[in-house]
C-alpha cells in the first residue's frame, strides 16, 4: 500500500523512525491496545510509529519556569544551535503561541499535534499553559493537545487538564527509589520552599505516582519518559517500566542521557557518560517484556516544528509570521483533505499488515538464517528517499525470518554540503561509519563514490537500488536477496533472536 506523498517538508529533514513491537512488522506496536485507546493514538506522531512518518507536531514555548532541577538539564533561550529538550529560540505569550500554531497549521496541513513541553515545566506555569490550551481548544479544534511534565505539580492540575480536553500527558519518571533520585535531582521547589536531596526526590516520586494514578483513572492517556543514566538508574528502569504499566501508562520511552560538556549541564561538566546504542537497545528490549516501548523519540526542542527528526522552527519566527498572508478558512479545508487522505492510506496499510500476519510466511528454508541490521536514509514519508551525504540521522532496522522491526535512530554529522560534490567531510564520514558499524547494509536514494568505497571497506554494503520504496518493504527485499545468495546462514550455535 503506497501512502500519499505530501511533498518534501524541508530540505534534508530526517523524518523517519519507528517504535517497535517485539518482532515482526514495525507498524504493530499499538496493535495490542484496546480499540478506544488505539483510535486516540494511531494518528499521533509521538506515539504511533506509522503516523510519525506522515503527521507533524509542534511545541510552543510558553512555560519558562521550572520547579525542579535535573542534573541533565540546562535551559537555553534564544538558542538556535542545539537540538534537545529545554532549548528554545523564542519564548511566547499565549497570544503569540496561538498565532504561531495557526500559522504552522496553515503551512503544514499534516500538523496534527500541539504540545507544551517547556522550556521549563508546563504545570509550573499554569496560567500561561492553560490559557494557551483554552484558546487553542476554541480556535484550532482539529489539533490534538498534549503536555509533558516532571509531575511535581501534576496532581493539583489533573482537573484542569481534563477540563481542557487534554487526553495525552507525558510524565518524566526516572526512578522510584529516592536514593537514586537524589543523584538525579539536587532540589525541588515545593510549597514555597526549596527541598534538597533524598527528601526532595521522595516528594517528587510520590507526586509523580499520584498524578499517574489520577490521570489513568480519568481515562487520560499517559506516556512515561525515562532518561537512561549509566551507573545511576540504568539497572532500575526495568522496575520503573513494570510499575508504571501496572498503574495504567500505555507507553514507555527510555531515552539516552544527553551529556555533552558544551551543553553546560551538571552531568556534562562532571563527565557522566551517556549510554551506547547497544546499552540503550538492551535496556529497551528488557523493558519491552513488561511494557510497550517507544523507540522513535528525538528528544525534541521545546519549540520544535515539523515531522519528528526535523526542525522547521526558523520558518515560523514571530517576525516571519507577521509577514505571512494566510487564508485560514482555505487552510482548514486543505488540512481536512490532507489528513483524511493520510489516515485512509494508513488504515489500508494496517489492514494489509493484519491480513499478512494472519498467514505468516518465513524467508528461510530448513536452515535458520541470522538477522541483520540495515541503516536507512529517509527524509520522511516512510520511504528510502534521502542521499547518503544529506542524512543527519539514519534509521536502524533489524530484518529477520520474522519480519522487519525498527530499532533506533542514529544521529550523525552531515557529510555533504547539499550537492553531489561532498567536500571536506572526512571526519564526518568516519563518525557516520562508526555510528553504523553494527549494520551490514545502508539503504539510501543515492550515494557518492567516496563514501561507497569507505562503507564497503568497513564491511557495510551501500545500496541505492530501493530508492523511493517503503522502508519496511525495502529492508525485507534486501533480506530476501541476501538469503537467496546464501549470505545469511547462521554460524554454528547462533540462534536467530528475532525469529
Amino acid at each position: 500500500m503506497k501512502l500519499p506523498v505530501i511533498g518534501q517538508t524541508s530540505a534534508g529533514a530526517a523524518g523517519g523512525g519507528c517504535s517497535a513491537s517485539a518482532c515482526g512488522s514495525s507498524g504493530e506496536q499499538l496493535g495490542h491496545l484496546p480499540e478506544a485507546i488505539r483510535a486516540k493514538v494511531q494518528d499521533h506522531p509521538c506515539y504511533s510509529e506509522d503516523a510519525h512518518h506522515f503527521f507533524a507536531r509542534m511545541h510552543v514555548a510558553v512555560a519558562p519556569a521550572c520547579n525542579i532541577q535535573c542534573h541533565y538539564c540546562n535551559r537555553k533561550y534564544d538558542c538556535a544551535n542545539e537540538s534537545r529538550p529545554g532549548v528554545v529560540s523564542e519564548l511566547l505569550t499565549p497570544d503569540q503561541a496561538v498565532l504561531k500554531t495557526k500559522a504552522v497549521a496553515a503551512a503544514i496541513p499534516q500538523m496534527s499535534v500541539l504540545g507544551i513541553a517547556g522550556p521549563g515545566d508546563p504545570l509550573a506555569n499554569p496560567q500561561r499553559t492553560f490559557e494557551t490550551f483554552r484558546r487553542l481548544s476554541a480556535e484550532a479544534p482539529d489539533i490534538k493537545l498534549c503536555v509533558s511534565t516532571n509531575g511535581l505539580a501534576l496532581p493539583e492540575s489533573v482537573d484542569e487538564l481534563a477540563r481542557h480536553n487534554i487526553d495525552h500527558v507525558t510524565i518524566t519518571i526516572n526512578c522510584l527509589d529516592p536514593a537514586i533520585g537524589a543523584r538525579i535531582y539536587p532540589w525541588i521547589f515545593w510549597q514555597n520552599r526549596r527541598v534538597f536531596g533524598i527528601e526532595a526526590a521522595r516528594i517528587l516520586i510520590e507526586q509523580q505516582q499520584k498524578g499517574l494514578e489520577m490521570l489513568t483513572a480519568r481515562g487520560i492517556l499517559v506516556k512515561v519518559n525515562s532518561v537512561m543514566i549509566p551507573g545511576v538508574n540504568d539497572r532500575h528502569l526495568k522496575e520503573v517500566s513494570r510499575v508504571v504499566k501496572a498503574k495504567g501508562a500505555f507507553l514507555h520511552n527510555v531515552m539516552p542521557l544527553i551529556a555533552e560538556a558544551e551543553h553546560g549541564t551538571f552531568y556534562g561538566l562532571t563527565g557522566q557518560r551517556g549510554p551506547t546504542a547497544a546499552e540503550l537497545q538492551e535496556l529497551q528490549d528488557a523493558c519491552a517484556g513488561d511494557m510497550n516501548m517507544m523507540r522513535h523519540c528525538r528528544q525534541c526542542r521545546a519549540d520544535a516544528v515539523g515531522l519528528l527528526g526535523e526542525d522547521r522552527g526558523e520558518e515560523f519566527t514571530l517576525e516571519k509570521i507577521a509577514a505571512m498572508e494566510i487564508d485560514y478558512d482555505k487552510a482548514m479545508q486543505l488540512r481536512a483533505e490532507v489528513r483524511a487522505g493520510i489516515t485512509a492510506a494508513l488504515n489500508a496499510r494496517r489492514a494489509e499488515r493484519e491480513q499478512a500476519a494472519a498467514a505468516p510466511t518465513r524467508t528461510a528454508g530448513p536452515a535458520e538464517l541470522r538477522s541483520i541490521r540495515i541503516a536507512v536514509a529517509s527524509s520522511g514519508q516512510g520511504l528510502v528517499n534521502q542521499h547518503f551525504g544529506h542524512a543527519r540521522e539514519f534509521l536502524v532496522y533489524e530484518a529477520s525470518n520474522a519480519g522487519v522491526r525498527f530499532l533506533a535512530p542514529r544521529k550523525t554529522d552531515l557529510y555533504c554540503a547539499g550537492d553531489d560534490s561532498c567536500g571536506d567531510g572526512e571526519s564526518a564520514l568516519e563518525r557516520t561509519i562508526s555510528a553504523l558499524s553494527d549494520c551490514e547494509v545502508v539503504l539510501c536514494s543515492k550515494i557518492g563514490f567516496e563514501p561507497w568505497g569507505r562503507l564497503e571497506a568497513a564491511g557495510i554494503a551501500p545500496n541505492g537500488e530501493h530508492a523511493m520504496e517503503e522502508i519496511e518493504e525495502a529492508c525485507a527485499a534486501v533480506y530476501r536477496e541476501l538469503a537467496a545468495a546464501g549470505a545469511l546462514a547462521a554460524p554454528p550455535g547462533e540462534t536467530n533472536r528475532a525469529a
